[in-house]
């Protein structure tokens, strides 16, 4: 389980590292889109390739920033649901749907993706549009981004079965608090059901 944890860790900061990096897309994508707009509202000019480039840092991180999302557990959840649950039957279900779940999936989509990328960088496959941008690399962006999200699917269904068998501390943020502690702190000496309890509630949340 140490050397699993390593490995865990090590994809976590690479994880991270790129997430964080990926994120600054988002503003070269807000100034390609309105350097875009002006000039072709000032100077009645367009360009595919500026359009195609908006799409492309989109993609970019939308796919590359999927597994930072994984990690930080900020992927959808049927709130009502497990917002009412023990972190332990949520752990179990995390573990479970992972592996059942996720992880068949991201296989299946890196597994497809190979030969659609070789074979789009291999032709040397160009955008139909007039001026448009070479295509390949967008595709390339789809199979990073399942191989990305595959490595950290493999990281939390390590710390998901440290913190079940091993009773490691949860390094994963959690969306809820815990039920059992939300009961503690409105059942908690000198607090009533106002607003302290509220507040602290808040606080661990």
């Amino acid at each position: 389980m140490t050397a699993l944890l390593t490995l865990s860790r090590g994809i976590d900061a690479v994880t991270r590292w790129i997430g964080r990096g990926v994120s600054w897309m988002v503003l070269v994508a807000v100034l390609v889109s309105a350097g875009n707009a002006i000039v072709r509202k000032a100077f009645d000019l367009s360009s595919n390739a500026w359009l195609e480039l908006q799409w492309y840092l989109f993609g970019a991180v939308f796919m590359l920033a999927a597994a930072w999302t994984l990690q930080n557990n900020e992927h959808i959840r049927v709130d009502i649901v497990s917002g009412r649950l023990k972190k332990r039957t949520r752990d179990w279900i995390d573990l479970i749907g992972h592996i059942v779940m996720l992880l068949p999936f991201l296989i299946l989509m890196v597994w497809l993706l190979i030969p659609y990328v070789s074979l789009s960088y291999r032709s040397g496959e160009y955008s139909p549009n007039a001026g448009g941008l070479i295509v390949w690399p967008a595709k390339a962006l789809l199979l990073a981004g399942f191989i990305l999200l595959l490595a950290q699917a493999f990281s939390e269904i390590i710390k998901r079965a440290g913190v079940l068998f091993a009773g490691i501390p949860d390094p994963t943020p959690q969306q809820h608090p815990d039920p059992a502690a939300d009961e503690m702190l409105a059942t908690a000496p000198g607090e009533g059901a106002g607003e302290p309890a509220t507040v602290h509630q808040e606080h661990v949340r």
